[in-house]
């Protein structure tokens, strides 16, 4: 078996997963369990656990090109031309901007502000990353009240989750905007699940349900990377990178057929 569909199928698992995993916290909210622990230390505790991966997020935010396996390549030179508007179609060795290349086929991907160019998921993610932190320090610690019905917290939340793993079908403002709703989203689930259930068990369910929403969002960014480059009929330095790739990955594993 190559090894570019043992990463299809991957990739169709962890989706399938992500789903199953959102219908169950769905159906968890609409019906939640009688018993609730009384437990002092349970919000601190899972307020902790999900405000690091808030901090871990943001992290990645700012250091992208270390925490994504997509693109390797160094920035290139400097576009110093002070009256340029429109990302370059296509060069030989085409730059990087707001790590993506330098390349029109990425104009959906990337905001600019003057002469700075920002990966409009990475802004998204960032944004929603904080936001989120602030709700964890507001409910988990502060004993704030985020919302009076749990059920509608997870319901929006589901809604945010969902919409953000497909926030890449969407273009610049609409796709960062996204990014943000998927962040509160995770954050909206686990805090209309600790409302209707009162429970570390059951709350560690949607903590873990992030980590892996978070990594299904990053393999179909990461695939959308790759049908773009791959597609591109222009030459450059990227794109043959990404057919030596693939024609590497359509071998068949090593031993795969040995008896």
């Amino acid at each position: 078996m190559s090894q570019s569909l043992l990463r299809s199928r991957l990739l169709m698992f962890v989706i399938g997963v992500s789903f199953f995993g959102l219908f169950l916290v769905v159906m968890l909210a609409f019906n939640p369990p009688m018993t609730k622990e009384t437990l002092p230390w349970r919000k601190p505790i899972i307020g902790s656990i999900f405000g690091s991966i808030c901090v871990v997020g943001i992290i990645a935010a700012f250091f992208p090109k270390q925490c994504s396996g997509m693109f390797h390549l160094a920035k290139g030179r400097e576009n110093t031309s002070s009256n340029e508007n429109q990302l370059v179609s296509h060069e030989s060795s085409p730059t990087m901007r707001g790590h993506h290349p330098d390349c029109a086929n990425f104009s959906a991907h990337v905001i600019r502000i003057d002469d700075k160019t920002f990966c409009a998921a990475c802004m998204g993610l960032l944004l929603g990353a904080l936001m989120a932190l602030a709700g964890t320090a507001l409910y988990f610690f502060g004993g704030r009240r985020i919302t009076q019905n749990g059920f509608l917290a997870v319901s929006v939340g589901a809604l945010g989750v969902g919409f953000g793993l497909f926030q890449f079908k969407f273009r610049r403002l609409v796709r960062l905007l996204l990014n943000v709703f998927f962040v509160l989203g995770t954050f909206l689930v686990l805090v209309g699940i600790d409302k209707l259930t009162q429970s570390v068990l059951v709350d560690l369910f949607p903590v873990v349900l992030t980590v892996f929403w978070l990594f299904t969002r990053i393999l179909l960014s990461q695939r959308d990377h790759w049908r773009i480059c791959y597609t591109c009929r222009n030459p450059c330095e990227i794109r043959e990178k990404q057919k030596r790739r693939s024609v590497s990955a359509t071998q068949p594993v090593e031993g795969a057929n040995d008896n």
